[in-house]
C-alpha cells in the first residue's frame, strides 16, 4: 500500500509538471513532422524531459517509455517496473491553440498496470488511478456512465494521421454514426479514456493506439467500472495497439458486436 501511495504521488507530480511545461510553450514553439500529419514540438521533449527526471530521480532502478525517444532505456532495462509516459497527447491541438491536450503517465509491474494519471493543464484536471482503489478527477470519485442504449450514447473515436477510405477506423465511425447520439473526434486519446471513465463520453474506440497513448486511461476505465478489450473482444494488452473501451460491460458488448461484424465483411 505504501509503495502504491508513493508511485501515484509521483505520478501526478510529474504529470502536474510536465503540464506547466507545456503551457510555458504554448504560442512559441516550433512544429515538425514526425510522419504526414503527426506533428511533433519542443514542448513534447520538454515535457517528456521533465516527467523523465522527476520518475527516475524518485525511482532510478525504474524504466521509462516516452513516446518522443526511442524505447531503448526501457528495453534493455532489467527492472520490472516500467513507466509509460506520452507527454503531449493531443499534439495537433496545441499547435492549432484548442484547449484539449494533456500529459499521460502510467506505471506497470511486469504488464500489470499499476497507477496512472493524466493531467490537463487548460482545465486544471487531474485524472488519477491505482489498482483496486477506483479512479478520481481531482480528488473526487469518477465512476464511468450507466448508459445501456446506443442511442443514447455520446461516443468519441479516434483515428490515426493519415486515415484512409476503406480502413476500419472509417468503417466502424460510419456504422455507428446513425447508432449514436452523437460522435465526437477530439485528438485525445488519453483525454477520452477520462472521459469515458468520468461518464462524460458513454465509450470510446480506437484502432491506430500506442502504448503511451492508452496506458493511463485504460487504467482509469478499468477502476471507474467500465470496460476494455482489445479489437476482438479479447484481452486488451499494453503493448498491442487495437483496443475498444466503453463505459459499462453492456454498451461495451454492442460496440464489440458492431465491431467484429465489419471485421468479418
Amino acid at each position: 500500500m505504501k509503495d502504491i501511495n508513493e508511485y501515484l504521488r509521483i505520478c501526478e507530480t510529474a504529470v502536474r509538471a510536465g503540464g506547466e511545461v507545456i503551457q510555458s510553450w504554448l504560442g512559441r514553439t516550433e512544429t515538425r513532422e514526425k510522419a504526414p500529419a503527426d506533428l511533433v514540438t519542443e514542448a513534447d521533449f520538454a515535457a517528456q524531459e521533465t516527467v523523465r527526471r522527476i520518475v527516475l530521480e524518485a525511482f532510478p532502478d525504474h524504466a521509462l517509455l516516452g513516446e518522443e525517444s526511442d524505447g531503448q532505456s526501457a528495453a534493455i532495462t532489467t527492472s520490472s517496473h516500467r513507466w509509460i509516459v506520452d507527454p503531449l497527447d493531443g499534439t495537433t491541438n496545441f499547435v492549432h491553440g484548442v484547449p484539449h491536450y494533456c500529459v499521460s503517465l502510467a506505471l506497470e509491474r511486469e504488464g500489470e498496470l499499476l497507477v496512472g494519471a493524466v493531467f490537463d493543464p487548460s482545465l486544471d484536471e487531474c485524472f488519477t488511478a491505482a489498482a483496486g482503489r477506483g479512479a478520481r478527477l481531482n480528488g473526487s470519485e469518477i465512476h464511468a456512465s450507466a448508459v445501456a442504449d446506443l442511442s443514447k450514447a455520446l461516443a468519441a473515436a479516434g483515428f490515426p494521421p493519415g486515415v484512409k477510405r476503406g480502413s476500419p477506423d472509417l468503417d466502424l465511425f460510419l456504422e455507428m454514426v446513425p447508432r449514436c447520439q452523437a460522435i465526437r473526434r477530439t485528438g485525445s486519446a488519453a483525454l477520452n479514456l477520462c472521459y469515458v471513465a468520468a461518464g462524460r463520453f458513454d465509450m470510446f474506440w480506437s484502432y491506430s493506439t500506442h502504448v503511451w497513448d492508452v496506458a493511463a486511461g485504460v487504467l482509469m476505465i478499468r477502476e471507474a467500472g467500465g470496460s476494455v478489450s482489445a479489437a476482438d473482444g479479447g484481452p486488451f494488452r499494453l503493448d498491442e495497439a487495437h483496443f475498444l473501451a466503453a463505459a459499462n460491460p453492456t454498451l461495451h458488448e454492442k460496440l464489440r458486436r458492431v465491431a467484429a461484424n465489419i471485421a468479418n465483411q
